[in-house]
């Protein structure tokens, strides 16, 4: 008896398991597809941002590591000037913005009313 039980019991575990591995999740809503652009948007920006923070740092331990050197002497290859310049993501952001105005609306701002 107990065996039929517990035979039982973990069919109606397996039916429940595939059951519920085979329900479909509702298509997202606009708004959940918009909140996700932004965060796709805020992510890639913050990448950007890293990357140039990386760039001028790199720069600046490199033009550090030639002053030292030619103050001590030593005689260092030139730098590589093939390299491109470190890209700034806000005037790209800011040229990208003047060629393309923002589809929002403008922000509207309403003064609390004076008391007489």
């Amino acid at each position: 008896m107990k065996k039929l039980f517990s035979h039982a019991v973990l069919a109606g575990l397996v039916l429940t398991a595939s059951s519920l591995a085979l329900a479909k999740l509702p298509a997202l809503n606009d708004e959940a597809k918009a909140k996700a652009a932004e965060a796709a948007a805020k992510t890639a920006w913050a990448g950007k941002v890293g990357s140039y923070k990386l760039c001028k740092s790199q720069d600046k331990v490199a033009a550090s590591y030639y002053i030292s050197a030619k103050a001590a002497g030593k005689e260092t290859k030139a730098p590589v000037a093939a390299l491109p310049a470190c890209a700034d993501p806000a005037a790209s952001a800011q040229a990208t913005a003047a060629v393309a105005p923002s589809s929002k609306a403008p922000a509207v701002t309403i003064a609390p009313a004076k008391k007489p």
